[in-house]
C-alpha cells in the first residue's frame, strides 16, 4: 500500500521529528518522510534526518538572502519531493501565502498549548509555558491544527492535556508538554494516514 508522503519542517533539535521516525521504524506509523527542511543551518533535526537517509534541506537567510527566493526554493523542494502533507514541528518561521494556498488543508502544526490560549504572534518555545504559569492555568497541553494564513488560527484537529503541577517551572512544564506533543503528533498522523482525518478538502 502506498504511504502518505510528508515533509517535516523544523527549526531546532527535532525531537518531534525523532518521534515520527521512531514510530515509522517500529511500524506503528505508516507514512513516508519525503524530506526534512529547516530554516536554520545548524538545526540538529537535519542530522537526525541524514542519519536515517532522509533528504535534508536548509532553506534560510544563509542559503537565500532574498525572501522571495527562499519561498520559491521551499515550494520547489515540496513539489519535487511530491509532498502530500506538510508537518510543522517546531518550525519558527511563517509559511508564505503561496505555499499555504497550494497546500490548503494539507499543512498541520503542533503547538505547545491548548489553543486558543497562549498562541499567536510571539508565543513559541519557553514563552508559551511562562504564559501558562503566569496566568495560573490549572491545565496545559498540546494542539495539532491545520495551518491557514493566520498564526495558530487554523482549525483544531486534536488536543491533549495535562495538569499543571504546583511545583512546575516553565522548563519542567515544557518537558512534560513536549512528551505529550510526541504522542499527539504521531497519533494524529496515524489518523490522517488511515483516512480517519481527511486532508486537502
Amino acid at each position: 500500500m502506498r504511504k502518505l508522503r510528508i515533509a517535516v519542517l523544523v527549526s531546532g533539535s527535532g525531537s518531534n521529528l525523532q518521534s515520527i521516525i521512531d514510530s515509522i521504524q517500529s511500524d506503528h506509523l505508516k507514512v513516508e518522510i519525503a524530506c526534512v527542511i529547516s530554516n536554520r543551518k545548524d538545526a540538529f533535526a537535519l542530522e537526525r534526518a541524514r542519519k536515517v537517509g532522509i533528504e535534508a534541506y536548509y532553506v534560510g537567510k544563509g542559503s537565500h538572502s532574498d525572501e522571495m527566493a527562499r519561498n520559491d526554493a521551499l515550494k520547489l523542494i515540496l513539489d519535487q519531493e511530491r509532498v502530500e502533507l506538510i508537518v510543522l514541528a517546531g518550525y519558527l518561521a511563517i509559511l508564505p501565502e503561496n505555499i499555504i494556498k497550494a497546500y490548503k488543508n494539507r499543512i498541520i502544526n503542533i503547538h505547545p498549548s491548548l489553543i486558543p490560549k497562549h498562541c499567536g504572534h510571539g508565543y513559541y518555545g519557553i514563552r508559551v509555558h511562562e504564559s501558562v504559569l503566569a496566568s495560573g492555568d490549572k491545565v496545559s497541553g498540546a494542539t495539532v491544527h491545520f495551518v491557514d494564513e493566520g498564526v495558530d488560527t487554523g482549525k483544531i484537529i486534536a488536543q491533549s492535556q495535562i495538569d499543571v503541577e504546583e511545583q512546575d517551572t516553565p522548563e519542567t512544564l515544557s518537558q512534560r508538554v513536549l512528551k505529550l506533543e510526541h504522542f499527539l503528533l504521531v497519533h494524529t498522523l496515524r489518523d490522517i494516514a488511515s483516512g480517519k482525518i481527511r486532508i486537502g478538502e
